[in-house]
């Protein structure tokens, strides 16, 4: 084989080294590929690729005798993250925190406000049933005071005026109460004494006995309207015998401190 180091009179070039180099590596692959039907095209194609970097290295030569090597492929294959500027965002950043506490707030307040209407439903429910049990309450109380109240405050006897009288006021309030007196004293009693008038009612029941005849018509925790059919007894000098009056009377009441009492009386 031929001597391709250059050796001899003169320095060999960088370039010329290289070359030798190559072709000493492709004579030694040669020689370990062996013989065969397609080795000398292989040690052919082995030899240019060979040839072909060398003489790229060569080109890349500075005039100053700097060889600049081309970086390999494992320089030039750089990872997805390092070409491209800026931060990379994972799931774990300060990004991803920041919605997640973003969504924890969120959801705190959502249930705050479910939690508020939720007490708010239960304070207006529970309202409105202790309202319903005292309306309940107040019918019955305000129906038994009705019946017990008008047999007293509609009757009155010549004989004992002041004790009648007082006993009716202990059954009103407010200002149906001072009406009640004005009227007795300056109308009712001169009248029951100068014709002897007694007047003797109670509330009508049916023939045979039963329930009074009396019932509410409306009712709230504080006060109650009761519908009353009265049967009013009179006697007088004025009048031959007894004088029988059906009424229908209708009683206001309050619920006042010491029970419910009569704050408003009108016939019907």
């Amino acid at each position: 084989m031929a001597n391709l180091t250059g050796r001899g009179s003169g320095v060999a070039s960088p370039g010329r080294r290289s070359m030798a180099a190559a072709a000493r590596a492709a004579a030694k692959r040669t020689e370990r590929v062996g013989p065969g039907p397609d080795a000398p095209v292989r040690v052919a194609e082995r030899s240019a690729a060979t040839s072909t970097r060398a003489g790229a290295a060569t080109d890349l030569a500075e005039p100053d005798g700097i060889r600049l090597e081309a970086p390999d492929d494992a320089s030039q294959a750089r990872r997805p993250d390092e070409q491209h500027a800026g931060p990379v965002l994972h799931a774990d950043g300060p990004v991803a925190d920041a919605a997640r506490r973003r969504r924890s707030v969120l959801g705190s307040a959502a249930l705050a406000v479910l939690v508020v209407a939720g007490l708010i439903a239960v304070a207006v429910l529970g309202s409105a049933y202790r309202d319903s049990r005292q309306a309940d309450t107040a019918r019955v109380q305000a129906l038994a005071a009705a019946q017990k109240a008008a047999p007293v405050v509609l009757s009155y006897d010549y004989r004992r005026l002041d004790k009648d009288f007082a006993a009716a006021l202990g059954h009103l309030t407010g200002a149906f109460r001072d009406e009640y007196r004005r009227t007795t004293t300056t109308v009712v009693a001169p009248t029951a004494t100068k014709y002897h008038g007694v007047v003797k009612a109670t509330v009508a029941k049916p023939q045979g006995g039963g329930t009074p005849a009396a019932s509410v018509v409306s009712a709230s925790p504080d006060k109650a309207v009761v519908l009353l059919f009265v049967n009013q007894v009179t006697r007088s000098t004025q009048v031959t015998g007894d004088r029988v009056d059906l009424n229908r009377v209708r009683m206001t009441l309050t619920r006042t401190s010491h029970g419910w009492k009569v704050s408003a009386v009108d016939a019907l």
